[in-house]
């Protein structure tokens, strides 16, 4: 009997310090970056780089800036912002009906009820042309 009080209140104590956006959807995200043509190289303003197509583990709560070049090709730069989710609204809501104050905290402070927009990204990379000088 005592046991399970225990167990029960080991239960309760782990339900309260976790989020439930953080448990279902994690705190990051693949980033998905496609380029036409491929093989461009993607740079991301934290430092993370590929060659695509690739795909990226990106922190949710993080805004990021793509900057993809290829050679004989105008260079691209796309921001990649971190807002809100369908999914992770849902979460924080859970957090609220079932008195989670903390675990909305948690989910809050992990970015776990983010997402990153665009994603994929999708870009098609123009030709360098030679400019014609009078």
């Amino acid at each position: 009997m005592k046991t399970m009080h225990v167990s029960m209140l080991l239960l309760g104590a782990t339900m309260l310090v976790q989020g439930c956006a953080t448990i279902t959807r994690g705190t990051t995200e693949v980033l998905v970056i496609e380029t036409t043509p491929s093989g461009a190289e993607a740079s991301l303003s934290n430092g993370l780089r590929c060659t695509t197509p690739c795909a990226l583990e990106v922190k949710r709560k993080t805004n990021v800036v793509v900057d993809i070049t290829k050679p004989g090709f105008e260079s691209a730069r796309i921001n990649v912002l971190s807002e809100v989710a369908g999914a992770g609204a849902a979460g924080m809501a859970g957090n609220v009906l079932l008195g989670g104050v903390i675990g909305a905290g948690v989910d809050a402070a992990t970015g776990a009820t983010k997402r990153l927009v665009p994603n994929p990204v999708r870009v098609t990379l123009n030709p360098v042309t030679a400019k014609s000088t009078p």
